[in-house]
């Protein structure tokens, strides 16, 4: 765990490879990543599922196995909001995950019911602060990377709302901030400087070059599912090149 915490203190930003199966995670390692972070998006994609815990828990840890298995990287595991409500429940998933040789976590401040909304500041934090004490005491180390949806939900005072969260969740015990969807350099100024937390941002059209995020301050990128679903376009332009041109060619072009 202190390998993978000490990457989020390098004076570059390091880019965390975003995998949803052994085949990727061997591609991310074969391309010189420095450690691996699931994404919940492609996993349930992959499996047929739609985003947003419709996933069933064990699910996510069969693919967990075959990741840590094919590969010696650090890795880290996007649990969403959770799978439970429940503290207890959160840190025994935790666990489960640590028990497989995973260093980190991803867990998410919104919840999706019938849509995806922003939970609670404070009920959050206590969340939080309930399931860091719960690890500490059975010993279980692990790096807490926070999702903060601000950005993610478009709000419209999105700066300030995370800049307030960063602070409460630095003193709840999160050992990151990860914020989708950031990608304005006057707003990754100011969430940065709202805490010593490492900044993660994730991948965006509108996102800066790396050499300006590292200027900036941010410390982790992430590509979120825009690889998986990347492959799949292509896949699929493939198969329709092959059923129009009546060849093979395009598999091997």
């Amino acid at each position: 765990m202190q390998e993978f915490k000490q990457l989020h203190q390098q004076t570059t930003p390091f880019i965390i490879g975003n995998v949803w199966d052994a085949a990727s995670a061997r591609c991310a390692q074969q391309a010189g990543y420095q450690a691996l972070g699931t994404s919940s998006a492609a996993i349930a994609s992959l499996l047929g599922y739609e985003d947003g815990e419709q996933m069933p828990f064990a699910e996510l840890v069969f693919m967990v196995r075959r990741i840590t298995a094919v590969s010696q990287l650090p890795v880290s595991v996007d649990i969403e909001a959770g799978y439970s409500r429940e503290p207890q429940h959160i840190a025994d998933h935790i666990q489960q995950l640590t028990g497989l040789g995973v260093v980190g976590i991803n867990i998410e401040d919104s919840r999706v019911d019938e849509s995806r909304m922003l939970v609670d500041v404070d009920q959050f934090a206590a969340k939080l602060s309930a399931v860091r004490n719960i690890l500490r005491q059975r010993q279980v180390e692990v790096f807490i990377n926070v999702r903060c949806d601000a950005f993610l939900l478009g709000l419209d005072n999105a700066c300030a709302e995370t800049v307030k969260r960063a602070q409460i969740y630095q003193m709840a015990g999160a050992d990151g901030l990860f914020v989708p969807c950031l990608t304005q350099a006057d707003d990754i100024k100011a969430v940065v400087a709202a805490s010593s937390l490492p900044v993660n941002v994730m991948a965006m059209p509108d996102l800066p070059c790396f050499e300006v995020l590292a200027g900036l301050g941010v410390k982790r990128i992430s590509s979120g599912n825009f690889a998986h679903d990347a492959m799949h376009r292509h896949h699929l332009n493939q198969l329709v090149e092959m059923k129009q041109s009546g060849s093979c060619k395009s598999l091997f072009d």
